[in-house]
């Protein structure tokens, strides 16, 4: 059971609605025995050198309470590390922590988990000198994510849907290059291409249906040219992972890929990366998580 634990905290999560549930999650973990050591950056930056600091002393555990942003911050900070992740699932978006059969609905039932958990060693992947657990997405979905950061309202999930509508109505197939270990080139005009070391994004969209964190490989799911009447069919299904089954989907498993198009923005586990080109490259074993 972890004894020491710095316990890394976004303030924003959930429009601020989170940290009403921080104090009874405190008292849990300390009640179990643990120290407990809370982080609170004043900026993403901030956080990230509190919780690298924070690493550097060797607590038991570094332990993310947030969501898939937060999550993906800590890794950067615990990724090839002896340092184990800790989730508390508190965030919009718990994909990563739903992936690792954390409890995402509970947090209490997850501080437990954390005070009576056992390190489970999974793979993380870099691309442009990050880490990252989850999923990249590239195409109309990073897009969609680009319109709505730049929006101020609707406030949550409404703002994602609102700048999906906006994005649908202008988006064209982009010209992709893919290229797979080096080896294989998928030249393609696609709707959307995500990289997955977990199955889902989005807050339960099982875009990578059969990617397993441990397996030492990145699943590749290219979703081809299509009229928008068919993407509107078709997306739906990636709350089923059915989609796969489509003639217009392609998956393939590859240890790196490399991501080239025009005008095209990258984003891994919610969080934005940069333009492509970008190569995403697995890390077998690179991360520990408390599970």
């Amino acid at each position: 059971m972890p004894a020491e634990l710095a316990l890394l905290v976004n303030p924003a999560a959930r429009g601020g609605r989170t940290l009403r549930l921080l104090d009874p999650v405190v008292r849990r973990l300390r009640a179990g025995g643990a120290e407990v050591t809370v982080i609170v950056g004043d900026d993403a930056a901030d956080a990230l050198a509190r919780a690298c600091t924070a690493v550097a002393e060797r607590p038991d555990a570094l332990v993310a309470f947030g969501g898939d942003g937060l999550v993906h911050l800590a890794t950067q900070a615990v990724a090839g590390t002896d340092v184990p992740l800790g989730i508390i699932p508190a965030g919009t978006g718990n994909d990563i922590a739903a992936a690792l059969g954390l409890p995402c609905k509970d947090t209490l039932a997850a501080a437990d988990v954390v005070l009576r958990g056992k390190p489970r060693v999974i793979d993380a992947a870099r691309m442009a000198g990050e880490w990252f657990a989850g999923v990249v997405c590239c195409g109309f979905d990073s897009r969609v994510n680009e319109r709505a950061n730049a929006m101020t309202w609707p406030p949550g999930m409404a703002k994602y849907l609102l700048a999906t509508v906006r994005e649908l109505k202008d988006f064209e197939p982009i010209a992709f290059r893919i290229t797979l270990d080096g080896e294989e080139v998928i030249e393609r005009e696609a709707m959307l291409v995500a990289v997955g070391n977990t199955r889902s994004y989005g807050a339960g969209m099982l875009v990578c249906p059969d990617a397993e964190p441990d397996d030492g490989l990145l699943e590749v799911m290219i979703l081809g040219a299509v009229s928008k009447g068919a993407f509107l069919r078709t997306f739906p299904r990636v709350f089923r992972g059915t989609h796969v089954t489509h003639p217009a989907v392609t998956v393939r498993r590859a240890r790196t890929v490399l991501l080239e198009a025009l005008d095209t923005v990258a984003y891994a586990d919610g969080e934005r990366i940069g333009p492509t080109p970008v190569t995403c490259e697995i890390v077998p074993g690179a991360l520990q998580v408390l599970s």
